[in-house]
């Protein structure tokens, strides 16, 4: 585990404990030698997760599309800082930089990011670890949503626990390294998976 890419709100959010956290985190990041990939913002819980590890003096890469510049206020103090032409280009380049992927709290632009990667990993296209860091349960509703997927046959429960979701950096991080994908099959319909095979063996 050399590089974790952080998912996060270029808003900081109402909450104290929200960019608290971020801090915490981003100096962990530091103190563990890795490096941090994120969306190259220098606002909000972007630029405060940035910023805490380069004041421990980590490295950060950061990889932000060319129209966001002026939005989200490209952080000029970065190791690196990749600006690209999509976010759809964004977002593959932050997942070859990155060997695991931490949502803290955040829009739709955190939860498209985090859900990209979640559905990849679903489809064989990269194994590496997603983790929900929780701060004053602002990913309990979405836990819950991920739970009623897996009720209603939509979601396999061993994809659902394949990901992690609480409030302790330390019991994430060890996660992290011990990580091992699940083998659960996409398909939940056993007819599904045999017309699969079927086709494969042609």
């Amino acid at each position: 585990m050399k590089s974790i890419c952080v998912y996060c709100g270029s808003n900081s959010g109402t909450d104290p404990r929200y960019a608290e956290t971020a801090r915490v985190l981003g100096t962990r990041i530091a103190a563990e030698n890795m490096q941090l990939v994120y969306g190259g913002g220098n606002v909000g819980l972007m630029g405060i997760v940035a910023d805490a590890v380069l004041d421990a003096g980590g490295e950060v890469t950061g990889v932000i599309p060319q129209q966001l510049m002026g939005w989200e206020v490209g952080h000029r103090g970065l190791t690196r800082l990749e600006v690209v032409t999509s976010m759809h280009e964004r977002k593959a380049r932050m997942f070859e930089l990155s060997d695991g992927f931490i949502a803290l709290p955040g829009g739709f632009g955190t939860l498209d990011e985090m859900f990209e990667m979640l559905t990849w990993r679903q489809l064989g296209l990269g194994h590496k670890p997603c983790a929900f860091l929780d701060v004053a349960g602002f990913w309990s509703p979405l836990m819950t949503m991920l739970d009623h997927m897996v009720d209603q046959r939509f979601l396999h429960p061993e994809q659902r626990t394949d990901l992690w979701h609480g409030d302790d950096i330390d019991t994430l991080l060890a996660w992290m390294r011990d990580y091992r994908p699940a083998q659960a099959d996409k398909w939940m319909d056993e007819k599904r998976r045999g017309q699969l095979r079927s086709v494969a063996e042609t």
